[in-house]
């Protein structure tokens, strides 16, 4: 089994390999978002190709990503959340972007194909509040007319873990519903109104796939890669858009990576006639001062390599590739916060 495959079959630990030309003077290890697994693994395969060094990530969620790197267990922690100003620097860490990409609405219903519904931010908001129950509601039947809506209770399935993916979804929620707003919020983990947990992208995956009537939200890639219904939205414009590379990528563009303090800019509901309106950044943390020198040294050329190397693998996952003049910015900061 590849490790592409490993990943999206539903494997919670991945052993990536990467890293610099020479052999490790030191272990190197990381934990968190399983955002950016998929692409994170197929950069490690090429740099494992290219060099021989390997490293291990743990595709664990960006909440026990961020705890890993705290209870410095892990060389480096993956989070679709940034870290606050506030806990960055009591915490002597440091934090820069890797990639973006989109969160899908998928869903499990006999006769619809993938693609064929749309949803706005409201629907999705009040389906996820518990106010919309029924497949054939006519909230949803007036942004699909046409389709054929069975009458059929929802299932809601949400990640049960702490993720990035959670926070930046409900962050969109939040944004476009004053209710959910007010009841639910945003964060990496929420009291659910409604529906059922599952652990990982990978546990969500394959919980849609088996339960009829159900509908949650994921990773583009894991929607790909295990052929899962997936909806069209309505964004901020008022357009409707499917999940791409291009909406994808309009949605990053509109973030300020140059002038964002610690690079900090979440890009949930962004303007634009083509723009994806549930878009997501994933972050890598690590200590500035770290205990283990090399192992930090050792992590950032690989960092380095998926910056200059990596776009193509990135841009065939359906990632967005974080621009070259980004990627400048950030190697001019590793200067000051790493001393590299």
């Amino acid at each position: 089994m590849s490790f592409m495959k490993s990943i999206l079959a539903g494997s919670a630990a991945i052993a990536l390999v990467s890293l610099s030309g020479t052999a490790f003077a030191a272990d190197v290890a990381g934990a968190g978002s399983s955002f950016i697994a998929p692409v994170l693994s197929k950069w490690a395969e090429g740099y494992k190709a290219a060099t021989g060094n390997a490293i291990n990530y743990q595709s664990v969620g960006s909440g026990a990503g961020i705890k890993a790197l705290l209870s410095k267990t892990v060389t480096f922690g993956a989070s679709d959340k940034p870290m606050s100003d506030a806990d960055l620097e009591k915490n002597g860490v440091a934090q820069f972007p890797m990639i973006s990409g989109g969160i899908v609405v998928t869903y499990n219903i006999a006769g619809v194909k993938p693609g064929e519904l749309v949803f706005d931010g409201k629907t999705l908001a009040d389906i996820f509040l518990g106010k919309v129950t029924k497949w054939n509601d006519k909230e949803i039947a007036a942004l699909n007319p046409g389709a054929k809506l069975p009458d059929q209770a929802i299932s809601v399935v949400y990640r049960a873990d702490g993720s990035g993916t959670t926070f930046n979804f409900t962050n969109y929620l939040s944004k476009v519903s004053p209710d959910w707003k007010a009841k639910v919020g945003s964060d990496t983990t929420v009291d659910w109104p409604v529906g059922f947990g599952a652990k990982g992208s990978e546990g969500v995956s394959t919980t849609v796939n088996q339960t009829a009537g159900s509908i949650s939200y994921v990773e583009y890639s894991y929607v790909v890669a295990n052929h899962i219904g997936y909806s069209k939205m309505k964004n901020a414009a008022g357009k409707v858009v499917e999940p791409t590379l291009a909406s994808f990528a309009a949605a990053a563009a509109n973030a300020d990576w140059a002038h964002a303090k610690n690079f900090n800019e979440i890009i949930t509901d962004q303007p634009g006639d083509n723009t994806w309106p549930i878009a997501a950044s994933t972050w890598v943390l690590m200590y500035k001062k770290p205990a283990d020198a090399a192992a930090n040294a050792d992590a950032l050329k690989f960092f380095d390599w998926a910056y200059t190397k990596g776009q193509k693998d990135a841009t065939d996952l359906n990632y967005v590739a974080i621009p070259d003049n980004v990627a400048k910015i950030v190697m001019t900061a590793w200067k000051s916060d790493f001393g590299m």
